[in-house]
């Protein structure tokens, strides 16, 4: 398939040939598998025809707020079964990021929730600090409160760097659409003046981390995800195919107004589950 639509589409000749030449998927988490606590009803299928069809697949989230381990126990929960190494988050990867970047004993103020604490300070690499922090990292933080904000502000103006774990304005949950970590960069920026460096989606880093976990090029890999700020143009910045899922949050008008153009857009994953499922079928 070598054009782009900004319609559901059906899985028509050029489809389908444009869809035999996948070899892995890497699967945005929420608003594509669940929607907060309630699976997407369509994913099970999905996970099963891919698994019939003999096509890995990976999971890249921006969310910062759980572990790879509380994925796991999450999507059990939810009746779907991965290995924790197939699950790949901002925090871990902000904290490669970080260790790839500063010193050994460098200062690091997290707003955050736990999962982002322990990834950056597990193995003591960085230390704990405040003001006095040489680099403030902020992710999405469901228990937020003021004195975090101020610390954060106070550190950024006194010349301390600043890392966020991805620019997700929003984020999917069962009540509707939430603030979500670029909420919480909006009100940093706000305050300081100062934009931070990107790591989660939009930036490739984890679209090419799940590459080589899987083994396979961009050019054979699915970026599926549901935003296109995010999911999507994080799979064309890596030059991965990319397809869009109307099941989380952006819809076929966003393409038109931003311009970021996927190379599919579908309303579930049923019609990828009927083509797998008759792709297992016949090999």
């Amino acid at each position: 398939m070598t054009e782009s639509s900004t319609q559901p589409q059906i899985i028509d000749g050029a489809t389908a040939a444009w869809l035999a030449g996948i070899r892995g998927y890497i699967l945005d988490m929420d608003g594509v598998l669940y929607r907060g606590n309630t699976l997407i009803p369509e994913v099970k299928a999905f996970l099963c025809a891919l698994d019939s069809a003999g096509i890995p697949y990976t999971m890249a989230t921006n969310n910062s707020t759980n572990s790879q381990l509380d994925y796991v126990m999450k999507l059990e929960r939810l009746g779907v079964s991965v290995p924790e190494e197939s699950i790949f988050t901002s925090a871990v990867a902000t904290a490669t990021y970080l260790r790839s970047t500063y010193p050994d004993g460098t200062r690091v103020y997290v707003v955050g929730m736990k999962a982002l604490r322990h990834a950056i300070f597990e193995d003591g690499y960085f230390f704990p600090a405040e003001a006095d922090a040489d680099v403030v990292v902020s992710g999405a933080d469901f228990e937020l409160v003021y004195g975090s904000l101020r610390t954060a502000c106070l550190a950024i103006r006194a010349g301390a760097d600043y890392v966020a774990t991805n620019a997700d304005t929003t984020f999917p949950s069962e009540a509707g659409l939430i603030p979500g970590s670029g909420a919480i960069v909006a009100a940093l920026v706000a305050a300081t003046d100062v934009e931070p460096t990107i790591v989660g989606k939009p930036s490739p880093v984890m679209v090419e981390s799940c590459l080589t976990a899987m083994g396979i090029e961009a050019s054979q890999a699915v970026m599926l995800g549901d935003r296109l700020d995010t999911d999507i143009l994080a799979g064309q910045r890596a030059n991965a195919r990319t397809v869009m899922v109307l099941t989380g949050v952006h819809t076929p008008a966003d393409v038109r107004k931003t311009g970021i153009e996927p190379d599919l857009v579908i309303d579930t994953l049923e019609s990828l589950t009927r083509f797998h499922t008759h792709q297992a079928s016949s090999e």
